[in-house]
């Protein structure tokens, strides 16, 4: 444990834990979406689907629990190397710095972030607690789900915060693949594919819910 602790205070440490519990919410994303494909399938499906989550209440707790982990461990990070980047170069650039290879994805990872911690508080009172849905009725998941996105604010609100997810999850999958060690030269570099990829189908399968709701197909 002492070991793990000296590595985390050093920068590599850090960039090390932030991979790590990146890749984490990267496999519950996918999982999240997958399972949200399911609505597809119509009410019972779903329902079904979720009924069988709330059966394994011991798995659904030490997920929640690794994730709660997990999240404070990132956004610790985070705050840590920003505050530490800030410390290694008190003086500002003559004339500015000009990030001429950075992306908007690279750009908006700290103000995604927090909007997405935001997004997440809101999603797990709409959704699981139901406080913030109007029409909220307990164990009719697919109901719930329905009734909330045929509402074009709510559903604006979701895609706002998907768009918001693909730029962190781009950026966020190359950095975890070139902290980690995978990939190649600058020039020629597949993890900036495989992030674009990722990040695309995660988000499209999010988005393709809510869109199919609102627009009658999902019912």
């Amino acid at each position: 444990m002492q070991a793990v602790l000296s590595l985390y205070r050093t920068t590599i440490g850090r960039k090390v834990a932030m991979a790590v519990t990146g890749a984490l919410y990267l496999g519950f994303v996918l999982a999240h979406m997958l399972g949200h494909l399911i609505a597809f399938a119509g009410s019972e499906a779903y329902n079904a689907y979720a009924a069988a989550l709330q059966a394994n209440a011991g798995l659904v707790w030490t997920v929640r629990v690794v994730l709660l982990a997990a999240i404070v461990i990132h956004v610790a990070s985070a705050i840590s190397l920003v505050k530490a980047n800030a410390a290694a170069r008190p003086v500002a650039y003559a004339g500015g710095r000009k990030d001429v290879r950075t992306t908007a994805a690279a750009k908006t990872m700290r103000f995604g972030g927090i909007f997405l911690l935001f997004f997440l508080v809101y999603h797990i009172l709409h959704f699981t607690v139901g406080v913030a849905h109007t029409d909220f009725v307990k164990g009719d998941v697919f109901g719930n789900m329905v009734t909330a996105f045929q509402n074009p604010l709510v559903t604006g609100v979701y895609l706002l915060a998907m768009a918001a997810l693909y730029l962190h999850l781009s950026h966020g999958t190359w950095s975890f693949l070139q902290t980690l060690g995978f990939g190649g030269p600058d020039e020629d570099d597949p993890r900036k594919k495989v992030a674009m990829a990722f990040s695309v189908v995660v988000t499209l399968g999010f988005v393709s819910v809510p869109v199919a709701i609102l627009t009658g197909i999902i019912s």
